[in-house]
């Protein structure tokens, strides 16, 4: 066996992939199709095929899907730069070994197992220096049928493929791994070899063992010709796997027997729990089960779509607006329901004692977010369905620990608040989200929870994920909120329900008190006293029969906005919540001589609520009043698009705050209102925009924006003062916030048409 040099200088040993010869030992489904996809591709040297079977080689020969053929495995090897290892899974350290007895100077090896383990046990035992150059790997890709004539040259486009780099790795070994499955259309992502084994027990050798075991079972049913004659969908989709190769999964489920059989042991005791619900009839246990799968599922795929990590950048797709000019803004509405409410509605109602009925839920993503993040704590939650959620309340104490991080998507307001609910609990938990949530800043919160004795560590910049210990006892604090903020607030109070003694907030200026009216609503005391606002830890939460959900005045405001700017326009919006700690909007519009009037108004689970009427009106710029601003932070950039429509100059001061959004507010906007012609200014603060009284104030173009819902919604209603189309890029998140916004913008007449990029 001979050596490699040393790690450090492993980027130079090897050469680039498509300057490679690779040999592949073993012609089997797996092996062929990566043999198959090479040559189709063309995408590197040599392709060179080793087997015992020589039929198979003569076969691959045949299909054209090798170069050519070795006559031993030691002169395949010789011949190779990289050798890959698509043999049986139990005959891989066997494998291992026989290669590791061959001249591997400069050689990168890797493998095709599903399980690494044992693999990773042969290769530290006899490969020596050259382990820096062998990279285990797997393929997530597979078919019912094997053997050679079944390869396919496609099997791994769109596929993962997980490598488990060892610390022994040398850097360009790892890249020509990842650059050999890249190289045929496959996400290449990293895992260390014992999570591997532990992962691919569950997400794929524990259903194999199970779709044979129910197959075997039902087989030997006194009625099996009937139930497989009558088997519907279900059934056939589910046991599809139990028509793969046999020898290939007994090898699998031995080679991974330790982790297989906790997986198995795991999935035994939520059978049980299932087979006593059903035995019992314990309705809500059912219900339980039925919906947390349903809606993890549901969940993990959204999940996982939004992990750029798992996403070939060349294929990501996206979706742009393209927003023509023509449009008008007429007609009767109602806007999804209010975002903050709905996240607060799951969090209160979960942590209430008893049966609480949501109404009005806005079943957009961030939302969803927090409804899963209860569920995997073990509260039983029904829908959402056409707005109505059932949430069976466990009381302040009875939270479960989730199985595992509570994915929070992009809602930075779910994050915040649970921040607060999650310091005071008995178990661990870490708060996690999507790569834009995952670059804000949320010392905010964590810094006053720390003074409160809750540890929670965070990453550079108080930035997410949150790893929150448990078994804190919290303590009370009088704490003066350097600027106003709801989401500091609120995450504070709902930490003070929890701590010894009062939790007293001072809030240096109004903001939205949605908290404060839920958790009186459920019967919890709240004091407050102009901006002093505070709880006594130590009470209860009463089941309310039902919140119900108002429609959220930031989603109204573009249509509040469009209907102020179009010619000729006329919008009535529906059972919109006029919290006056919300109305920032409609003051703000109103200064500038919108014509906005608030008709049968009323209260819906103490919240005010109004139809609201809005026409078309020639707008004036203002200096916007600084004790506005935090009552309509979410509402400035849809305001910066009717600053730029208005009489004479608007300013805004004050609105720091624009800047740790789901995107810096204030220069996003900025940008994308200069590449329209607009000449605004950023400032550290705020903005400064001209406007115009022309009809076509804005001219085409395309802008940007950001990943931001709140930025590209109102670009889309700047179509309506448009010259001509406006492409606003990056507009997927749209849906995280208002997920009919393209919908319900023609319905009322702009011209918005949505296309993946």
């Amino acid at each position: 066996m001979s050596s490699l040099s040393a790690k450090s200088s492993g980027v130079a040993m090897f050469p680039e992939f498509k300057e490679c010869r690779v040999l592949i030992v073993g012609l089997g489904l797996i092996g062929g199709s990566l043999a198959a996809a090479l040559k189709k591709r063309h995408v590197c040297r040599e392709i060179i095929a080793w087997d015992r079977d020589p039929q198979s080689l003569i076969l691959a020969k045949e299909k054209g899907i090798t170069d050519s053929s070795a006559d031993s495995l030691e002169a395949g090897v010789a011949a190779a730069d990289i050798v890959v290892l698509a043999v049986p899974v139990l005959a891989m350290a066997e494998m291992v070994r026989a290669v590791a007895t061959f001249n591997l100077a400069g050689k990168v090896v890797t493998d095709v197992g599903s399980c690494k383990q044992d693999v990773v046990v042969a290769a530290r035992e006899c490969f020596g220096d050259a382990l820096a150059g062998f990279v285990p790997g797997h393929p997530i890709a597979g078919s019912e049928k094997s053997g050679i004539t079944a390869a396919k040259a496609d099997l791994y486009e769109a596929h993962k493929v997980i490598v488990t780099p060892l610390p022994e790795n040398a850097v360009g070994a790892s890249r020509l791994v990842r650059s050999l499955w890249e190289s045929v259309g496959a996400l290449v992502l990293e895992m260390e070899v014992e999570h591997h084994d532990q992962v691919l027990a569950r997400t794929s050798h524990l259903p194999h063992l199970l779709a044979f075991s129910l197959v075997d079972t039902l087989a030997g049913d006194r009625d099996s010709q009937d139930i497989f004659r009558y088997a519907a969908g279900g059934f056939r989709d589910f046991t599809r796997i139990a028509a793969s190769d046999p020898t290939m999964w007994h090898d699998v489920f031995v080679a991974n027997r330790d982790a297989l059989l906790e997986a198995l042991d795991e999935f035994s005791q939520g059978l049980q729990h299932m087979y006593a619900a059903v035995e019992q009839g314990d309705s809500r246990a059912m219900t339980g089960i039925i919906t947390r799968a349903k809606s993890a599922r549901e969940h993990f795929t959204r999940m996982l779509e939004s992990q750029s990590y798992l996403k070939s950048m060349s294929s990501q797709s996206s979706i742009t607006y393209v927003a023509r000019p023509g449009g008008t803004a007429t007609g009767t509405l109602r806007v999804p329901g209010d975002k903050s409410i709905s996240h607060r509605s799951i969090m209160l109602g979960a942590l209430a004692d008893g049966k609480t009925e949501v109404t009005g839920f806005l079943e957009g993503e961030d939302a969803l977010a927090t409804l899963q993040a209860f569920r995997d704590m073990g509260v039983v939650i029904e829908g959402p369905s056409d707005g109505r959620v059932t949430i069976y309340g466990v009381g302040l104490h009875g939270l479960q620990a989730p199985p595992g991080p509570l994915y929070l998507g992009n809602a930075g307001t779910a994050m915040r608040l649970m921040a607060g609910l999650m310091a005071a609990q008995k178990f661990d938990v870490t708060l996690t989200g999507d790569e834009s949530l995952s670059r804000r800043p949320m010392n905010r919160v964590v810094n006053p929870l720390r003074e409160m004795g809750a540890e929670i560590e965070t990453t550079e910049g108080g930035r997410p994920p949150l790893v929150i210990r448990g078994g804190h006892q919290l303590s009370g604090i009088d704490y003066d909120m350097p600027m106003a903020s709801a989401q500091v607030k609120s995450c504070l109070l709902l930490a003070g329900l929890y701590a010894d003694g009062e939790t007293v907030v001072q809030e240096p200026g109004i903001t939205r008190d949605h908290t404060e009216r839920m958790l009186s609503g459920l019967g919890y005391q709240v004091a407050s006293d102009g901006g002093r606002v505070s709880v006594q830890g130590g009470g209860r939460l009463t089941s309310a029969e039902v919140i119900e959900v108002p429609s959220d005045i930031s989603s109204a405001a573009f249509f509040l906005v469009a209907g102020s700017i179009a010619k000729d326009a006329e919008l009535l919006l529906s059972h919109v919540g006029i919290n006056p700690t919300r109305t920032g909007v409609i003051d703000i519009l109103q200064l500038m001589g919108a014509d906005i009037t608030l008709e049968n108004q009323r209260e819906v689970g103490g919240e005010p609520v109004a139809d609201i009427r809005v026409r078309s009106a020639q707008l004036k710029g203002i200096e916007i009043p600084e004790e506005l601003v935090p009552l309509a932070i979410d509402e400035f950039p849809v305001l910066f698009v009717a600053a730029s429509c208005a009489e004479g100059d608007t300013l805004l001061k004050g609105a720091e705050e624009l800047r740790v959004k789901e995107s810096d507010r204030i220069q996003s906007m900025a940008d994308g209102l200069n590449a329209l012609g607009i000449k605004a200014v950023a400032l550290p603060d705020g903005m400064k925009v001209p406007g115009c009284t022309d009809q076509g104030v804005f001219a085409g173009g395309t802008v940007h924006s950001h990943g931001d819902h709140r930025i590209a919604m109102a670009f889309a209603v700047a179509s309506l003062r448009a010259r001509d189309d406006i492409r606003i890029l990056d507009c997927a998140n749209v849906a995280t916030s208002f997920p009919n916004f393209v919908d319900l913008a023609h319905s009322v007449g702009l011209n918005l048409v949505e296309t993946e990029s």
